[in-house]
């Protein structure tokens, strides 16, 4: 949204596009947990989640599911812009629909093209201060893709015996962990070229710049360390780094407006 609107946007548009982005997400994995309830049942990870636990019935969960993720589309179209609602409830069918119902428990792509509805999230942030998408948004949203499979790869690389438990073909479940760790490297390399073609795509200054190239490298570190070492510990390390490094480069997005309006 700062990128967008080459500074500060209104605390009003902001605060009500957090609100409906967080209510859209919130529905949409309210619906997974009901999709995948059977096998949340098995997996360690996930046995503690409500309809797990009996705490919420099937049928009061899905009421609430939809009903949050109504009210997410309702938000958006009166307190922001009707392109925002209809992205935020395509990233929610897309999720449910193409990856949780459909390629979760058939691929080891699953969640490659599924990852896709993490990243529409930049896309709403940009129509919610322009009423459009273009070129840069488009980039964000292809850096947020291609982060997905390595970020939750390297998660999965410790849970990979509970998807075997349940026949969930995730990745590190399947193949071997060189193949996995090699999958790695190469999503993060496209990753680290996505990043730097943002600074002319979007007119990024030394800001952003600088953090890209940084980022990306420590990023890389981590990849190849991992596809060396093959350990578990390596995996969490990336996996964890993971987080900062997408914190940090959209911080510095950020950073970069208001040093350009400065």
């Amino acid at each position: 949204m700062v990128v967008a609107h080459g500074g500060l946007p209104s605390l009003r548009l902001m605060v009500a596009t957090v609100i409906g982005g967080t209510l859209a997400a919130g529905g949409a994995n309210a619906i997974n947990m009901w999709c995948d309830r059977d096998i949340d049942a098995v997996m360690k990870r996930t046995a503690r989640r409500p309809l797990v636990q009996g705490t919420i019935t099937p049928p009061s969960a899905l009421k609430f599911a939809l009903g949050v993720e109504a009210a997410a589309v309702i938000w958006l179209t009166l307190f922001v812009n009707v392109l925002s609602a209809a992205l935020a409830l395509g990233a929610a069918v897309f999720y449910v629909f193409v990856y949780t119902l459909w390629l979760k428990r058939s691929s080891p792509s699953n969640i490659v093209i599924g990852g896709a509805a993490g990243a529409v999230p930049v896309l709403v942030g940009w129509a919610a201060v322009t009423n459009s998408v273009g070129l840069a948004p488009l980039v964000m949203f292809a850096i947020i893709f291609f982060w997905t499979p390595p970020h939750f790869w390297a998660l999965a690389f410790k849970y990979r015996d509970d998807y075997r438990s349940v026949d969930v073909p995730m990745l590190p479940a399947v193949a071997s962990i060189e193949y996995t760790a090699t999958q790695i490297l190469g999503y993060t390399i496209i990753l680290w070229s996505l990043t730097l073609y943002l600074i002319p795509t979007a007119d990024m200054g030394v800001v952003y710049a600088s953090a890209a190239v940084i980022l990306g490298a420590v990023f890389t570190y981590y990849a190849v360390r991992l596809m060396r070492t093959r350990t578990e510990r390596s995996a969490m390390a990336l996996f964890h780094f993971s987080i900062t490094y997408l914190t940090l480069l959209f911080a510095a997005m950020a950073v970069d407006q208001f040093v350009h309006v400065a």
